[in-house]
């Protein structure tokens, strides 16, 4: 294992996935200036600076895939990808569907996305549901650093174009990654970050961290939360989510974008299509209003997902079951009697 950061876990397993596959290219704006020693090892036909033009970018890359290449290329910030709409969801989503499958498009687009850099709006805008409800695009969206690179390497390596985002506050954060060339995460495959019995609390990207710190606080209080991380939002593991909420019969689902058609919105759907009957209370949202991000921290924050309203849900969750066994533990708690 190497401790280093997410945004070092990327550059290697860029590296790495270069290393194996002389297909796979690097493009974007400014990637050539920012990783000159891919460009040493790799050479210029392979890292290349691009003109500040989305749609370009993007247009090459669907050309390049179509061709036999692997490109991955970076757009910087998520709201950019905007200009190039129509290559990524009208070409890149539906070419292999209109080719019946018999070619691949492996593509991957990379993104900076979320708040805690205070980029504002026009930098800052989280669509990563606009992406999961354009068919035939993969979305991915990691919390840790070892998951930035194992599931950079499994999108660089499908034969399916990936939406890979990155949230701007996790890229300098710090853990452990595996050393292994061969390291990957597949898709599809959520991470159970937490085990518990009483609450589920499903989130992605940054807000995983508030649902562990969440977590956290409510085991003092003797309430066991369990944590999931989707990290790859399509495919969704819909088994992990299902499986968790018929042990513990309460879903709160944390994410910073909209709440408006957004992941939260569809994991709801399905706890109620798909597991009514372990229900014990209704499914709580929590998420970031439906308005462009601010510039100021304070603003920002605000509007952020934070850890006690994550804390004060699961809280309101466990009172509507009067006589669950938490409850009992509490009164058993408050009296000195021993549980």
């Amino acid at each position: 294992m190497i401790h280093m950061t997410a945004a070092d876990a990327m550059h290697l397993a860029l590296r790495e996935e270069m290393q194996r596959d002389p297909r796979v290219l690097l493009m974007g704006e400014g990637v050539a200036t920012k990783r000159p020693d891919l460009v040493r090892d790799f050479g210029t036909a392979r890292v290349r600076n691009t003109p500040l033009a989305e749609a370009i970018i993007a247009g090459t890359a669907v050309g390049a895939a179509a061709s036999g290449l692997r490109p991955v290329i970076d757009l910087l910030f998520a709201p950019f990808l905007t200009y190039a709409m129509d290559a990524l969801v009208n070409s890149a989503g539906k070419l292999r569907y209109l080719s019946g499958g018999q070619f691949e498009f492996p593509l991957v687009t990379l993104a900076m996305t979320g708040s805690g850099c205070c980029v504002c709006a026009q930098h800052n805008h989280n669509l990563e549901a606009m992406f999961v409800h354009a068919p035939g695009l993969h979305v991915v969206m990691p919390s840790t650093p070892a998951d930035f690179k194992g599931l950079l390497k499994t999108a660089i390596r499908d034969a399916n174009p990936t939406l890979f985002f990155t949230d701007m506050a996790l890229l300098y954060q710090e853990g452990e990654v595996p050393e292994d060339a061969d390291y990957s995460v597949p898709l599809g495959k959520a991470a159970m970050r937490r085990t518990g019995t009483d609450v589920t609390l499903v989130s992605y990207a940054k807000t995983v961290n508030v649902c562990m710190q969440a977590a956290e606080q409510l085991h003092a209080q003797g309430i066991a939360a369990e944590v999931i991380d989707l990290r790859s939002l399509k495919p969704l593991d819909e088994a992990t989510v299902l499986q968790s909420l018929r042990k513990t019969g309460r879903l709160i689902v944390v994410h910073e974008a909209s709440g408006l058609c957004g992941i939260a919105a569809e994991i709801a759907a399905l706890a109620v299509s798909q597991a009514f009957d372990a229900l014990r209370a209704p499914v709580v949202r929590i998420t970031g209003p439906d308005a462009p991000s601010a510039s100021s921290w304070a603003l920002e924050q605000a509007a952020v997902p934070q850890t006690d309203a994550v804390v004060r849900a699961a809280f309101d969750l466990m009172q509507d079951a009067q006589h669950s066994g938490v409850a009992m533990r509490h009164e058993r708690t408050a009296a000195n009697i021993p549980a």
